[in-house]
């Protein structure tokens, strides 16, 4: 090999190696920023997440004077039905784990292994929150092991009430509609902290798909949801 070859090979190996620690520079700077945002969450009520940007410019495609309907709520201030609901629907195991249910994973990949496609995801509330709060709703390898990432962080800097507060008022809930206390309006013209068994149960079991529910709201899976969801409220336990 002659020595200018030699040579274009250690510029081009040179320049990859800056590219690869630019990159690597880029996500820890990333991280970082994800980092204190969490860490300020402890006190400070974040006013938007990634879903909804996202969901706000779904909406805005179709009319520009589009907004979003999101409340905040104080955790007291949100039903213990509607709480109970959602940690027996979403994350049985919410109190015990540090922010992953392995078994819960395990379950949800046998399941989709043997239909062929996902069915079942596995997600605990922290990992929704984690996605709901930073990332896009596209399903990709970066984007869970981000979320991975992101729940540590959470798990790590927040108590389980607050996690399970933030994670009330922002999830979304149908088109447009974000938090307890919109839902509660929008589907029962009532507040969040008013929510009885049956309507909790019913809300809890929109949450895997909010926007089809919140236009199909007496599909038969969705009562059917709703009625198992109903008779495990009285054994969750919540923060």
């Amino acid at each position: 090999m002659s020595r200018n070859g030699a040579r274009r090979r250690i510029s081009i190996g040179g320049w990859i190696g800056r590219i690869l620690l630019l990159l690597l520079g880029l996500l820890l700077l990333w991280n970082l920023w994800i980092l204190a945002h969490v860490l300020a969450w402890r006190w400070i009520n974040p006013s938007n997440t990634a879903f909804m940007r996202e969901g706000l410019a779904r909406l805005e495609a179709s009319n520009p004077d589009a907004e979003l309907r999101q409340q905040w709520v104080d955790y007291a201030q949100i039903s213990p039905n509607l709480k109970r609901a959602l940690v027996a629907s979403e994350d049985a195991k919410f109190l015990e784990h540090d922010g992953f249910d392995w078994e819960g994973i395990q379950t949800a990949w046998e399941k989709n292994l043997k239909k062929g496609r996902i069915v079942a995801g596995g997600s605990t509330i922290s990992q929704q929150l984690a996605k709901n709060l930073f990332l896009s709703s596209g399903r990709t390898p970066w984007r869970k092991a981000e979320e991975a990432v992101i729940t540590v962080m959470l798990e790590a800097l927040l108590d389980k009430r607050r996690i399970f507060e933030i994670y009330l008022n922002v999830i979304e809930w149908g088109d447009g509609i974000y938090g307890a206390e919109a839902a509660a309006r929008h589907y029962y013209r009532t507040g969040a902290s008013r929510l009885g068994t049956a309507q909790s149960a019913k809300l809890a079991a929109m949450v895997t798909n909010p926007r089809y529910y919140d236009a199909h709201r007496s599909d038969r899976r969705l009562a059917r949801k709703a009625a198992i969801i109903a008779r495990r409220i009285p054994y969750a336990d919540i923060p």
